[in-house]
This record gives C-alpha cells, sequence and structure tokens, in this order.
C-alpha cells in the first residue's frame, strides 16, 4: 500500500492512497465502511440529449460516492464501491466504483478507527515481504498456496492417478507439480508434507529446472492443504525468510482458545459473555473476527468497546475470516476472550 496524502483533523478526514496488492484490496474491504465518501476515477455514461440512444459513449470522471456496500472480489483482483453520487456528477444517482490494484482513491471519514490506521500501516509495511509459495505435498496428491497477509490462500491442487508404470506416473505427477508452480512468480518455494514425497519433488525440481530449486526450503508436516499450510506456519519456516507472521499468531491463539473451552478454561466466546468478562476485567486477549467487527460496525458503537478493552490492559486481536483460524472464530460467534482467571 503505498499513502500519497493524509488531511487529517484529529481522527476526521481524508487519506489518498494507492494499494499495490490482492492484499491491499483486501485490507480496503475492512478499511471503507458504509457513510465514507470515496473518491476514484471511474467510467460513467455521458450525458446526452438522445436520451434513447443505447450507444452512450462511456467517460472518464473523478467521482465521489458515499458507500452503501463494499465488495472484495478475491478471484477478479477487484474491489467494488457501491452507493450514491455526492460529487464530480450533475446527477443524484447511484455508483459503483471498481477498485483495482494501482488505482488511486481517496478515503474521507468522520472518524477514522485505531484498527484502520493499524491496517494501513500493516499493509504498508508488508509491500515488501518476500513472495511465498507454499507446496503441500504426499503421493499422488499436492495442494498449493500463496502466502497472503491474510493467511494461505490454496490457488491450486494437483492430483496424479499411479497405474501399471508407477515410476513414469509418479514423474507425471511431479511433472504436472512443476508446470502449475510455473503459472507463478515467487521468491520462495517451501516443500512440506509427509514421508519423503517433498524430498522427491525437491530433486525433480533440480534435475528440471536448477533455479526453481535454489529457491525451494523443505519442512516436514503430517498433513497436507490448509491443515498443511497452518503447520508449516506454526514450525517458523516462514519467519526465517519473512519476518514474524500475524497469521502465526492468530493460528496459535486459536488453539489456545480451543483447548481452554475443551476444559472449561480461562476462555469465553459469544458477545454476550465477552461483556460479562470485561465488567469482571478478566480478559487477557480479546479475539474479533475481522467480519465480526465489519457486521457489528453498522449495530453498535463496537470501536469504543474495544477501546474499553485495552484500556483495561486487554490485547485486542483482530483475526481475518480469509484464513482458517479466523473462520473457526467466525464460528464460535466472532468474538472470544483468554481470561487472566475463570469466570
Amino acid at each position: 500500500m503505498k499513502v500519497l496524502e493524509e488531511k487529517l483533523k484529529g481522527n476526521e478526514g481524508e487519506i489518498k492512497l494507492i494499494p499495490e496488492s490482492i492484499e491491499d484490496l483486501w485490507h480496503l474491504k475492512y478499511i471503507i465502511q458504509p457513510g465514507d465518501i470515496v473518491f476514484a476515477l471511474t467510467k460513467r455514461a455521458s450525458e446526452s440529449n438522445d436520451k434513447l440512444r443505447s450507444d452512450k459513449q462511456m467517460v472518464t470522471v473523478r467521482l465521489g460516492v458515499r458507500v452503501e456496500r463494499v465488495d472484495f472480489h478475491k478471484f477478479a483482483n477487484r474491489l467494488r464501491i457501491s452507493g450514491r453520487i455526492v460529487a464530480g456528477i450533475d446527477d443524484s444517482g447511484h455508483h459503483t466504483i471498481s477498485i483495482t490494484v494501482g488505482k488511486e482513491l481517496s478515503i474521507i471519514k468522520e472518524k477514522w478507527a485505531k484498527e484502520h490506521f493499524e491496517r494501513i500501516k500493516s499493509a504498508v509495511e508488508n509491500s515488501n515481504r518476500p513472495e511465498v509459495l507454499i507446496v503441500t505435498i504426499e503421493e499422488g496428491e499436492a495442494a498449493i498456496g500463496i502466502l497472503r497477509q491474510w493467511g494461505v490462500d490454496e490457488v491450486a491442487t494437483v492430483k496424479g492417478s499411479y497405474g501399471k508404470d508407477r515410476g513414469n506416473s509418479r514423474k507425471e505427477f511431479f511433472g504436472d507439480v512443476y508446470s502449475t508452480l510455473k503459472n507463478y512468480e515467487f521468491q520462495y518455494l517451501i516443500l512440506a508434507g509427509p514421508g519423503f514425497t517433498k524430498n522427491d519433488l525437491y530433486e525433480f525440481l533440480k534435475e528440471k529446472d536448477a533455479e526453481m530449486a535454489e529457491k525451494a526450503i523443505l519442512s516436514d508436516t503430517s498433513s497436507i492443504g490448509v491443515r498443511g499450510f497452518i503447520e508449516v506456519l506454526k514450525r517458523g519456516v516462514v519467519d526465517r525468510i519473512a519476518g514474524d507472521l500475524k497469521i502465526k499468531r492468530d493460528a496459535e491463539f486459536m488453539d489456545i482458545l480451543l483447548e481452554e473451552i475443551a476444559r472449561d478454561g480461562k476462555a469465553v466466546y459469544g458477545i454476550d459473555e465477552v461483556r460479562k468478562a470485561f465488567e469482571y476485567g478478566a480478559i487477557e486477549t480479546l479475539l474479533v473476527a475481522d467480519e465480526f467487527l465489519r457486521e457489528e460496525r453498522e449495530k453498535w458503537d463496537i470501536d469504543s468497546f474495544l477501546r474499553d478493552v485495552e484500556n483495561l490492559g486487554a490485547k485486542v486481536v483482530i483475526m481475518s475470516c480469509e484464513f482458517e483460524p479466523g473462520r473457526r472464530l467466525m464460528a464460535l460467534g466472532g468474538i472470544a476472550g483468554l481470561l487472566r482467571f475463570r469466570i
């Protein structure tokens, strides 16, 4: 994320920025809220005296809309911001602005929350993070994921079928994995999984593409797919090449929460139980799913509640629902607390 300009008076005002990656678009989904005003260049049908013409010319205009809806389309690499037009054109209808990587926009808020500033800071700091591809593999199946700021995004699955000529079939399987990897640009390649299949894939890559093999790091996991990705993060392999990762921390917090819930220990979940724990001053770490936070902001001043929790000395952790730990938290009601003592 590139921040071009800030015009703030206290927590009110405008920030102009440019998203530089799909991760930045994801961050913007949670920064931009209903009621904000967003300005950007967009296509709009030109005014014409002939209202019946179906071939109206599209012109580029800088438009401002008061936000009513924000949709992140991960597979289309775009963010769609819909709302009522407030500036830049004569009519007062509705319009949808499409934000893509590299497109400048301005966001005007009556109240920027602490979490908004933290997201922008995180996006700026992570803009130089190395690009990491993770392959979790076992005999006959491989799951490939891209390390994102929100977690690991599984982008491909490769399956092989072994017949009588198992040796050649296995090479074909490795060849299919290699062909899939060539579709992505990356600086580091983590090969992980149970057994020695990952080692054999590495040897295959050394013969097929020495340059790609030089980017590879091997790691043991007991599973492939989502569970394998989480194991890779927990083992600290990524830490050594990309620094401390929030998503690794989120996975660890979720493990602690589930362990405490299983033994009826120092944990609560759901907004009612969390509020009760807050009244007792028992919350040590508050876990909040980003989707829950976005939904609740439209109902009540949840940001004030989070500040009150922090003022009592607790840590507030916002977890992404794009990755497994955040989705599991959302299934528990979207909010949970790790406690100083049982209540």
